[in-house]
C-alpha cells in the first residue's frame, strides 16, 4: 500500500493534539507496564505465586475489555473529548487506589477499577486520530503517539523502579496519578471538541449499534487479528523482570538501566517505523518484523545467566520487532471501520485486545513455575514457543486486513 499522496505538514493544533494523545498514552501505558518491572518486588513483598501475579495483571486487562464492550454502543454518540475526559478522570482515581492497596485482594480490586476506565482511553485516542488524520498520515501520527510506549520505559519505568526502591512499590502509582491530573488540565484547556462523527450517525440505539458493529464480517476479521497480536504480546511481558532477575541474573540495580536502554531504542525506532509504514506496504513491513521477532524470542527465552550487555542487545532487538509490528498493523486496523462506526469499532477492538491479553497473562501465570521466591522461573521458554505459534497465525490475519483496506481504498471509501 504505497502512499503517493504529498506529505502535508501538521498544523500547530494537530501537533498539540498529537502531543496530548502521546502524553495520555504515556500515563496509561506506564500504569499498566510498571506492573511488569515491579513484578519481582510485588511477588516477594506480598508473597505471591506466579499464578497470583498473572491474575493481578489480567485483572486490569479483563476489566478493561469488559468496559470497552459496555461502552462501545455509546462511543459514537458523544463528543470524543468529553469521553476522553470522563474515562481519564476515572483512570486517575483507580491509579490512586492502587497506591493505597496493601493486600493482594485490595490490589486486585484497584486494578479492576483502573482497568474499567483506563482500558477505554486507547480506543478513544485511536478514534480521535482516525477523525483528525487521513490514512496516509496515520502511520506517522501513530509513530509519534506510540512514543508514550518508549517514553514509559526511558523515563517512567526507571524512575518508577527508583522511587519504588526508596518509598515502596505503591509510590509509582502516585506518580502516574499526579502526571495524569496535569494532563487532564491540558485536555480541558486546549483540545477542541471532536464531533465530526456525530453528523453521520444513524438512528440506532446503543445495543443495536454495538450489534451492527460486531455483525460486520470485515470488522470481525480486524478484531481477530488484533486479539491474536495481543495474546502474543501479553505472554512474555508480565514475567519479564522476574525472568531477567532470577534466570538471566540481572540485579535489581541493573534493571532500571535495562528498561531505559530498551526505551531509548524504541524512541529512536518508532518515528522511523511510522514514516516507513506511510511509504512502503504496511503488511510487508509487519511480516518482516514478525520473522525478526520470532527469531529473537526463540533465542531469548532459552537463555540462562547472561551478561548485561548481551541482555540489552536482545531487549533492543525485541523492541525493534514489537514496534515494527505494532505501528503498521495499528495503522491498517484504523482503515477498516466507516466513520459512523469508528468509536464502536475502536472500543470493541480495544476490548478484545485487553481480554485476549488478560487470558494470555493468566495462561502465562499457569505455565510459569517458581519453586521459591529466589528460584529461576521454569517453562518461560514454553511461553516463547506459544507466542511464536500465535505470531505465525497473526501474520495471515493481518494479511487479510491489509487486503480489505486496499480494496476499500481502491473504492475511494477512505
Amino acid at each position: 500500500m504505497k502512499n503517493t499522496t504529498t506529505k502535508i505538514p501538521f498544523t500547530p493544533y494537530q501537533k498539540y493534539a498529537i502531543f496530548i494523545l502521546a502524553v495520555t498514552q504515556f500515563s496509561v501505558i506506564l500504569d499498566f507496564m510498571v506492573m511488569s518491572p515491579l513484578g519481582d518486588m510485588l511477588m516477594k513483598s506480598l508473597s505471591l505465586k506466579p499464578s497470583q501475579f498473572g491474575i493481578a495483571v489480567s485483572a486490569y486487562a479483563f476489566s478493561a475489555g469488559i468496559s470497552g464492550l459496555l461502552t462501545a454502543g455509546f462511543a459514537d454518540r458523544f463528543d470524543r473529548k468529553k469521553l476522553l475526559l470522563f474515562f481519564y478522570t476515572g483512570f486517575i482515581l483507580g491509579t490512586f487506589f492502587c497506591s493505597m492497596a496493601n493486600t493482594y485482594p485490595l490490589l486486585i480490586a484497584a486494578r479492576i477499577v483502573t482497568g474499567l476506565f483506563g482500558g477505554v482511553i486507547g480506543s478513544i485516542s485511536m478514534a480521535i486520530i482516525t477523525d483528525l488524520f487521513d490514512i496516509h498520515h496515520r502511520g506517522r501520527v501513530m509513530g509519534f503517539v506510540q512514543l508514550g510506549f518508549g517514553a514509559s520505559q526511558v523515563l517512567g519505568v526507571p524512575i518508577s523502579l527508583y522511587i519504588a526502591n526508596v518509598w515502596g512499590w505503591q509510590a509509582p502509582f502516585i506518580m502516574v496519578a499526579a502526571l495524569a491530573l496535569v494532563t487532564v488540565i491540558l485536555i480541558i484547556v486546549k483540545l477542541q471538541p471532536v464531533t465530526k462523527h456525530l453528523a453521520v450517525q444513524q438512528e440506532r440505539n446503543a445495543l443495536s449499534h454495538l450489534w451492527h458493529t460486531i455483525a460486520n464480517r470485515s470488522y470481525r476479521i480486524g478484531f481477530l487479528a488484533t486479539a491474536l497480536l495481543s495474546v502474543g504480546g501479553f505472554m512474555m511481558m508480565p514475567f519479564g523482570s522476574a525472568f531477567a532477575i532470577n534466570n538471566l541474573r540481572i540485579t535489581a540495580a541493573q534493571l532500571p538501566f535495562l528498561f531505559m536502554v530498551s526505551g531509548v531504542s524504541s524512541l529512536i525506532i518508532m518515528p522511523i517505523i511510522g514514516k516507513l509504514s506511510d511509504k512502503i506496504d504496511k503488511f510487508k513491513l509487519f511480516a518482516i518484523a514478525s520473522v525478526w521477532m520470532i527469531v529473537v524470542v526463540l533465542l531469548y527465552t532459552n537463555l540462562s545467566a547472561t551478561p548485561l550487555w548481551l541482555v540489552m542487545i536482545f531487549n533492543v532487538a525485541m523492541m525493534m520487532g514489537i514496534m515494527s509490528r505494532m505501528i503498521p498493523s495499528g495503522a491498517l486496523t484504523t482503515g477498516i471501520p466507516d466513520m459512523k462506526d469508528r468509536g464502536a469499532f475502536m472500543s470493541i477492538n480495544s476490548s478484545l485486545q485487553q481480554i485476549a491479553g488478560g487470558i494470555a497473562a493468566a495462561v502465562a501465570g499457569a505455565i510459569v513455575v517458581q519453586k521459591d521466591k529466589f528460584s529461576p522461573l521454569e517453562h518461560y521458554n514454553t511461553l516463547g514457543y506459544v507466542m511464536v505459534s500465535i505470531s505465525v497465525i497473526g501474520v495471515f490475519m493481518v494479511y487479510r486486513v491489509s487486503e480489505m483496506v486496499k480494496k476499500k481504498m481502491a473504492e475511494k471509501v477512505l
